[in-house]
């Protein structure tokens, strides 16, 4: 039997066993072809051989060639044996490209263990670039859930999952300008690895946020327990699934057609079900920011032309919010208490017969491009406004951050960000659900010593926070509070540095700081143990272009636009209620403006300057604001400072420090200021102590507030 009629009977097998699908198009045929693929299981290399009408050399590791099981698999196909590690081994691969061959091979080296992208190692770029040889992407999907997958621990495999191949567009390597061979080959590996990215990220499904969570759910069974809160109840995606069509239901007779929704709700699973279940009966969750005053939420509501406001009576109460609600005008507020005594049997039968077997067809999920929830701008530099972020942005965020992020179905997220913070909602919130990811929802991130035993008590392994809340989190924490923590990642304000020594010294853990605005929904760049560099915000994500415009006054990095799939629909303002305002800067429509001044090195990592509005003019020279806060914490680097500024007849603006430490002088500041070569310029001459700074509900500063009180001081 010949060898193509061995593949073609191969092929109908696993096109009937695993419903293998192949999307995307072939490019026409190159001189010079290398493949590559990310590596899940040893079905991998067969499906490529398969269902790619080529006729390549396949690059496989040498313990692999050498197992008896894959001989007779290898046989069907030419292959070069290599080690991955080796440099002498690529110069193989070089000939073959070099003589015309397509070669096939996977930059891992290794099958993943994670589900995720793992280590790519720099000679298959290397090669890339020596040959510069067209890059054909194939992302390999579900191979990793079959049972020839090396995927263990509560990671999900099934008998026949669904298989497909994806197909993207041809990219090349340019060999890297770098001073010596080790340099240049490095700069190749972080490019391939950002194709290989990028390629993850580019498979993402077109989909609205209810059909992602039914995709989860089938990916990891229905009955797998993914949320828990405070009630330390754990619920099962079917339990989510159940009370968002439930809930979904009854808001859906209380409001509109496409009508804001108001959610004035805690960290608790049934506000995350809400999330889910608004949008899929064609409502819009307005998440309600409760730690605000009554003037920013009544701006929010009068943007988002919000008319109804879910809340719970145990909640107000608890969180004494009473005279807030009651000072809001032109709502109507809805009690969960009262809306569940409305549920009929006909409901009962309707979600038991209908909705749960059939939730598609039970629901009005919409489009992936229509808006999913409202969220609010902290307001910490002026009025709120509604950012409304589609189903697409959303879960492209996510797609985003899982390309870089190694999160697992063995990992648990402590999540104490409100989830009307857009970090606490994407990250805290979605990401874990619908990556499989286990989330313990606490309503408060204010409780330092108690979110440190819960890390301990729940055994978390994921940690959001602030720079302010991580500081006081390690503050309170036993040594070994945190020892099953493997990403701690900060976000929402710049992570000072006695943060990052703090948690490195006491807990052996680096904190990975992260960069992104409500806009983005939300994150923009992060560091992460592939891609990590001390004093940035990290890489800017996959799918994600960026453009730096010079600011006057400015000599260094330039003001940041950004553009993506993840970007907001449009702004809701409190003076044009209801009217969506796309993005646009400078650079064109799509495009939005961050307010930061930022600089970019050349492999890719994004230091944040400062914000234009904390930039003061000080006797025609521009001070950042981050500086001053920079010094001071040099200074003392036990307390919290914030800078701002006031009015000067002599200078134009003069900076105030306010700080907590009671004995911080001037001269401490002017010895920092020489010690990292910052301008005296910089050191304030007002200083101002503080029983403690303001904070938002979101764990930022309050500089509204700050700005107020450097204007009486």
């Amino acid at each position: 039997m010949s060898r193509e009629l061995i593949k073609h009977i191969l092929a109908t097998i696993a096109r009937l066993l695993f419903r293998v699908t192949v999307r995307g198009t072939m490019p026409p045929p190159q001189s010079r072809l290398l493949v590559i693929a990310n590596h899940e299981s040893f079905l991998d290399g067969l499906l490529l051989g398969l269902f790619l009408p080529l006729d390549p050399v396949f690059v496989v590791h040498t313990t692999v060639a050498e197992n008896r099981w894959f001989r007779w698999i290898l046989s069907l196909v030419d292959t070069l044996a290599v080690d991955p590690t080796s440099p002498m081994a690529m110069k193989k691969v070089v000939r073959l490209i070099e003589a015309g061959r397509p070669v096939v091979i996977f930059p891992e080296g290794r099958i993943t263990t994670t589900g995720s992208l793992m280590k790519t190692y720099d000679g298959p770029a290397f090669v890339a670039a020596r040959t510069g040889a067209t890059i054909l992407p194939v992302k390999i999907d579900g191979a990793a859930r079959t049972y020839f997958s090396r995927m263990g621990g509560r990671f999900p495999r099934r008998l026949l999952p669904r298989l497909s191949l994806t197909i993207h567009e041809t990219t090349r390597i340019a060999m890297p300008e770098a001073p010596s061979a080790r340099e240049r080959r490095r700069k190749a590996g972080e490019a391939m690895r950002r194709i290989m990215q990028e390629m993850i990220f580019a498979s993402r499904p077109e989909a609205t946020l209810f059909e992602a969570l039914l995709d989860a759910a089938s990916i990891h069974g229905r009955g797998c327990r993914r949320v828990e809160d405070l009630k330390q109840q754990e619920y099962s995606y079917r339990d989510v699934i159940k009370m968002a069509l439930a809930l979904g239901r009854l808001v859906e007779r209380e409001t509109g057609d496409g009508e804001a929704v108001g959610l004035l709700l805690p960290n608790l699973a049934p506000t995350l079900a809400l999330v889910f279940g608004l949008p899929a009966f064609n409502r819009r969750a307005a998440m309600l920011n409760y730690t605000a005053g009554v003037d920013a939420m009544q701006a929010a509501c009068t943007a988002a032309e919000v008319r109804t406001v879910l809340t719970s009576r145990a909640f107000i109460e608890q969180a004494r919010l009473g005279d807030k609600l009651s000072a809001l005008q032109g709502v109507r507020i809805v009690y969960l208490e009262d809306l569940r005594e409305t549920m009929t049997l006909a409901d009962k039968l309707w979600l038991m017969l209908l909705a749960l077997p059939f939730p598609r067809i039970a629901t009005r999920i919409g489009s992936a491009e229509d808006a999913a929830v409202i969220l609010f701008t902290s307001g910490s530099e002026g009025k709120p406004k509604g950012v409304v972020l589609s189903h697409r942005a959303l879960l492209a965020n996510i797609a985003q951050i899982r390309a870089v992020v190694d999160f697992s179905v063995d990992d648990k997220v402590l999540n104490a960000l409100p989830l009307f913070h857009s970090f606490g909602l994407t990250a805290g919130g979605l990401l874990p659900l619908l990556s499989g990811s286990s989330v313990f929802l606490y309503p408060s991130p204010l409780h330092y010593r108690v979110i440190p035993e819960l890390a301990y008590d729940r055994g978390c392994s994921v940690l959001l926070g602030t720079s302010t809340f991580l500081g006081n989190y390690a503050k309170h924490a036993h040594p070994y509070d945190f020892h099953r923590l493997r990403y701690v990642i900060a976000g929402a304000e710049k992570l000072a540095e006695p943060v990052r020594e703090l948690w490195f010294d006491k807990f052996g853990i680096r904190i990975f700081e992260g960069y992104g605005a409500t806009e983005t929904a939300p994150v923009m760049a992060v560091n992460t143990p592939m891609a990590f560099r001390r004093g940035t915000v990290g890489q800017m994500l996959p799918g994600m272009h960026a453009q730096l415009l010079p600011v006057p006054g400015i000599p260094s990095g330039g003001m940041l636009h950004v553009t993506g799939p993840n970007l907001m629909s449009g702004y809701l303002k409190a003076d044009r209620p209801g009217v969506l305002q796309p993005p646009a800067s400078e650079v064109g429509e799509g495009w939005y403006e961050t307010g930061d001044v930022v600089e970019i090195d050349d492999d890719g990592f994004v230091r944040i300057v400062g914000r234009v509005k904390r930039f003061a003019k000080v006797a025609g020279e521009m001070v950042s604001l981050e500086v001053v806060e920079k010094l001071a914490a040099a200074a003392s680097p036990a307390a919290q400072h914030a800078a701002s500024t006031q009015a000067d007849a002599a200078k134009g603006e003069a900076l105030v420090l306010f700080t907590t430490d009671t004995a911080l002088g001037r001269e401490a500041l002017v010895a920092a200021a020489k010690a990292q070569g910052a301008a005296e310029l910089a050191v304030p001459r007002k200083i101002v102590s503080v029983a403690a700074l303001p904070l938002l509900g979101t764990g930022k500063i309050d500089y509204v507030q700050l700005k107020q009180m450097a204007e009486a001081a």
